[in-house]
């Protein structure tokens, strides 16, 4: 009996090692973001009378009739002349008043119907078909110069426009905003997902920013020249924004961050209403991961790019929660088998976690209530990773579906 509890010892003892090595690289790369994130800039050098561009600003939405008009509202406050940017709305597959509200609001509405071709992805796509289509009969001076995609759950920042206005006259041709979570103070579930966005959307971006890479595209509040889009193809995959960006730095481009322009939206209240939406991202997410790492990887080393080497970091680095639990469950392992310099370095990994996130809370100075709802992240820890455990194994595979507003029955 003896024997048989010192060979379990020495297979869990090795099964740690196994873990820990691999955290030790994924998690010592975000504290290496953490730390460059603290010297990144957070404003933009916005000039008076600089040139002022010309913006086509996309919805894409599908049966938004409750918080379209806020969405349009918020896009009609903008700091920046009305004359150089339109609001399009492609009100994809509805069956309710999106596209009159629209209208009424000033924007052009364009309506969709295909249900084969459903999703967020499909709807860009056409879309973005139709604009340049009309773009032909445009005079030079009069085409918009930049495309701007928003959710239709969206309030932007009155400075959004201005500021990425300022980042074309610098030259960047894509440019990723801040995407926040509104009204963090509804529920803990809200606030959760606005901590771990704090870190996802901001922290990352800011320490890329600083070490050269690329910040990523979080499929809101994006902005690409008219040329750089007219150059690619939208794609209608589980997570477009990523493989986007894949097909963007493969080809040359990096995508600059502009933190002090900020898109809230909307975030499910409760974790049943965020299933759909994270198992979608999640099946999404390794979806990518399989097609695009290998080739950043060995495009990275071909052509000594850091930035191919960090967009692949980016997805081998998995979510925050099972890199926390993975942690924990380290910090168990090594103490049941013995192994006191495991036990060191999982507690090491569970401090460099902490301070990654409160750095992130303090960045983006993020309301007290925030910090207080951290007590429920064990919980937001053990949905997640059961939720990843149904993906690899299979029993969740749905597709796209619209995320289900706080103020709907399922």
């Amino acid at each position: 009996m003896q024997m048989l509890i010192e060979i379990g010892q020495i297979c869990l003892g090795g099964i740690v090692a196994l873990i820990e090595l691999i955290l030790v690289i994924q998690v010592g790369y975000l504290a290496l973001l953490t730390c460059a994130a603290l010297f990144a800039p957070t404003r933009t050098n916005v000039r008076v009378g600089e040139r002022a561009h010309r913006f086509a600003i996309l919805v894409p939405a599908h049966n938004e009739e409750q918080l379209i008009e806020q969405t349009l509202h918020s896009l009609q406050r903008l700091d920046y002349p009305k004359s150089h940017y339109a609001v399009h709305v492609v009100a994809d597959n509805c069956n309710d008043r999106t596209a009159e509200l629209a209208r009424r609001c000033g924007a052009v509405a364009h309506e969709r119907v295909d249900l084969e071709k459903r999703g967020k992805g499909y709807a860009l796509e056409w879309l973005l078909a139709r604009l340049w289509e009309g773009e032909t009969n445009v005079p030079a001076g009069e085409r918009f110069d930049a495309v701007v995609i928003i959710d239709a759950d969206t309030d932007v920042s009155g400075n959004f426009l201005s500021v990425l206005n300022a980042r074309l006259n610098r030259g960047e041709r894509v440019v990723q905003a801040y995407y926040a979570v509104r009204t963090p103070d509804r529920s803990w579930g809200a606030a959760l997902r606005f901590a771990a966005l704090a870190v996802l959307h901001y922290l990352r971006p800011q320490g890329r920013m600083v070490l050269g890479g690329s910040a990523g595209l979080k499929g809101n509040g994006m902005m690409f020249a008219a040329a750089v889009m007219q150059a690619q193809h939208w794609t209608a995959s589980l997570t477009e924004d990523i493989e986007f960006h894949m097909n963007l730095v493969l080809g040359g481009e990096r995508v600059m961050f502009a933190p002090d322009a900020v898109v809230w939206a909307e975030m499910p209240d409760s974790l049943a209403n965020a299933q759909g939406q994270n198992v979608r991202w999640e099946r999404g997410r390794l979806q990518m991961l399989r097609r695009y790492v290998p080739t950043l990887l060995r495009q990275a080393l071909k052509r000594h790019s850091f930035v191919l080497f960090d967009a692949a970091m980016e997805q081998l680095i998995p979510p925050t929660s099972l890199l926390v639990f993975l942690s924990v469950f380290c910090l168990a392992g090594a103490a049941i088998a013995g192994l006191s310099v495991g036990v060191v370095i999982a507690s090491v990994l569970i401090v460099i976690h902490f301070g990654y996130v409160l750095a992130g809370l303090a960045l983006v100075r993020a309301p007290r209530k925030v910090y207080y709802t951290l007590l429920y992240s064990p919980v937001l820890v053990l949905w997640k990773v059961w939720l990843l455990a149904r993906v690899l194994a299979g029993l969740d595979k749905q597709g796209w579906a619209r995320t289900t507003r706080n103020n709907e029955v399922r």
